[in-house]
């Protein structure tokens, strides 16, 4: 049972109906202090599907991610988990209850080995040492290659490898929802299929996954929904199958769609 009432609301959450959107964004306005950047955004993630989130650099897709995880204030609208307004929810209960972000950029400690990026990754959940290894070792059984290097170094992983490890440390709180910001940067394209891969599985398991993703191809063959920024605002929000082809999309990067 989630426990957001701690922290803004007393109504207790609602569970959600098979095959309905678990995290809905409603006309979210956000920014940096005076800076605006997303302009009335909507979107949903439902379980057991990827809704994909495309746009060229400076859309305000990172922005959107940060909103939600409750990293940057909404000046207007309002994110609704579990069928709960989060607004005031502090972003570490957004995290503990069930909201996901992995940042771009592989943010491991790589002076560290593997295990011990996955103890200090969950080092908030309020373990023991003995029920936190064993955690652990859940990420190791969906990430075997990981097992493997678990004494290394992570700084000495492949980029694939530090992605994979990046995203264990996102699930041993086994969220409801887990948003990735370009988990595809800077990989080597035979590494991207693996991660897209992943990312597919992830949410076969009944995960709702929420993808910022630059590789727009890749995107769209994993994702069952795709929204489509443009200069802060949405352009496009359909099925994959209902925003037609991909040629819609570059549409929408080139700032034609209105």
């Amino acid at each position: 049972m989630t426990d957001l009432s701690a922290n803004g609301s007393d109504r207790e959450p609602v569970e959600t109906p098979a095959g309905e959107p678990l995290l809905v964004v409603d006309a979210i306005c956000a920014g940096y202090r005076d800076l605006q950047v997303l302009w009335n955004v909507s979107l949903s993630v439902t379980p057991g599907r990827v809704t994909a989130l495309l746009g060229r650099n400076g859309a305000g897709k990172t922005t959107t991610l940060r909103a939600i995880a409750g990293l940057n204030p909404l000046t207007k609208g309002s994110v609704r988990y579990r069928g709960q307004e989060i607004n005031t929810v502090s972003a570490h209960a957004r995290a503990r209850d069930g909201i996901a972000l992995v940042q771009e950029g592989k943010r491991i400690f790589r002076r560290r080995t593997v295990q011990e990026n996955l103890l200090l990754g969950g080092y908030g959940l309020g373990l023991r040492r003995k029920q936190l290894i064993g955690v652990c070792d859940r990420a190791y059984e969906r990430f075997p290659i990981l097992a493997t290097r678990r004494k290394g170094l992570a700084g000495q992983l492949s980029g694939g490898q530090q992605q994979m490890l990046a995203i264990a440390q996102a699930l041993l709180s086994e969220p409801k929802v887990l948003m990735l910001d370009e988990p595809s940067a800077g990989l080597a394209p035979s590494i991207v299929k693996d991660v897209f891969e992943t990312i597919r599985g992830l949410s076969g398991e009944g995960l709702a996954v929420l993808l910022v993703e630059q590789a727009v191809d890749q995107a769209l063959q994993i994702a069952d929904q795709v929204a489509v920024l443009d200069v802060g605002r949405v352009v496009v929000n359909d099925s994959t199958e209902g925003a037609g082809s991909a040629s819609v999309i570059r549409e929408a990067y080139l700032g034609r769609l209105s």
